[in-house]
């Protein structure tokens, strides 16, 4: 568990950073903003790895037992999840986390950013608390809880950050506009459709747990 806990200090030290506004100016100053983003790419990977390998080999300490209607709710909350996950990436938002260029972005078609500016963080939310329900041992409670709450509180440290950068006429611009479903495609509902397939078919085999019995 001692490590689990030190992957867990860990990945809070590394999100703390960028939140230090002084501290990340240095930073940036000292080795320029490329290596900057490089860097602490890497280093946010190398803790994410370490938390996985360190849940993995936690020692299970039962919180509560497993309770068989907290299977459904998973399977339920990870549909969601997975479009939030598909239709964020393939989105241009220039608020939020995405694999497409901001520039792309189009205020009159939002499409989901018009809804909620930061589709791939809920996506994170919705799958630990998907997954927090049905594993009842503290690494899992421990874990779970870690990335619900970045998932709760990353929304809003994203915005400030944003805001800061866009300055304030850009980001009224952005975010003022109505939601609608302008911009909406089918494609991300499909996208989402297999992924969840495919993690389904594929979690006993990943991680040795069948979804349904």
């Amino acid at each position: 568990m001692t490590d689990l806990l030190s992957a867990i200090a860990a990945f809070i030290v590394s999100h703390a950073i960028p939140a230090l506004g002084p501290l990340r100016a240095y930073l940036i100053r000292a080795m320029g903003f490329p290596m900057y983003v490089s860097l602490y790419s890497m280093i946010s990977l190398a803790v994410l790895v370490w938390l996985g390998f360190a849940y993995a080999n936690a020692p299970y300490i039962e919180v509560w037992a497993f309770q068989e209607w907290t299977r459904w709710l998973t399977l339920i909350l990870m549909g969601p999840s997975c479009y939030l996950l598909v239709v964020g990436l393939l989105s241009p938002n220039p608020l939020s986390l995405s694999l497409l260029p901001a520039d792309r972005f189009d205020p009159d078609r939002p499409g989901i950013v018009g809804m909620m500016r930061h589709p791939v963080i809920w996506a994170i939310g919705l799958w630990a608390l998907a997954h927090l329900a049905p594993n009842g041992d503290l690494a899992s409670l421990l874990m779970f809880s870690l990335l619900l709450l970045a998932g709760l509180a990353g929304p809003r440290s994203l915005d400030r950050k944003r805001r800061a950068k866009l300055g304030e006429q850009q980001w009224q611009e952005l975010t003022q506009g109505k939601a609608t479903l302008k911009g909406l495609t089918v494609s991300p509902f499909i996208g989402g459709g297999v992924l969840y397939a495919a993690i389904f078919f594929a979690h006993e085999w990943l991680v040795g747990v069948a979804p349904l019995p």
